[in-house]
């Protein structure tokens, strides 16, 4: 598998995991109400708040589901570049301790 498609994978799955919260963030501020609404002639307000959670809350599991999707590949990442530079022959040219060995 090539580097550049897990990496663009774990880019697009990024944001879209910031474009999931950014929706929840714009859906908190301009739907939800401070006020839980109980009174029987308020009925149409209970059915909004009610579906307003169900759908808050299915917009959290996926939260939670990318970002930790998004966490494990980016740890995966991170340890496959740190194992390919560890077994590396050839760090570079930078390399102060191999260019100044005794030879």
């Amino acid at each position: 598998m090539n580097a550049t498609f897990v990496i663009s994978a774990w880019v697009v799955l990024g944001v879209a995991t910031l474009i999931l919260a950014i929706y929840r963030q714009i859906l908190t501020v301009h739907q939800e109400e401070d006020v839980v609404h109980l009174a029987d002639s308020e009925q149409g307000k209970i059915a909004q708040q009610a579906v307003l959670a169900r759908r808050l809350t299915k917009i959290d599991g996926w939260g939670k589901s990318l970002t930790l999707v998004v966490t494990i590949v980016g740890i995966g990442l991170a340890g496959a570049y740190l194992y390919q530079a560890w077994q590396s022959p050839n760090p570079g040219p930078n390399n102060f301790y191999r260019n100044n060995l005794v030879k």
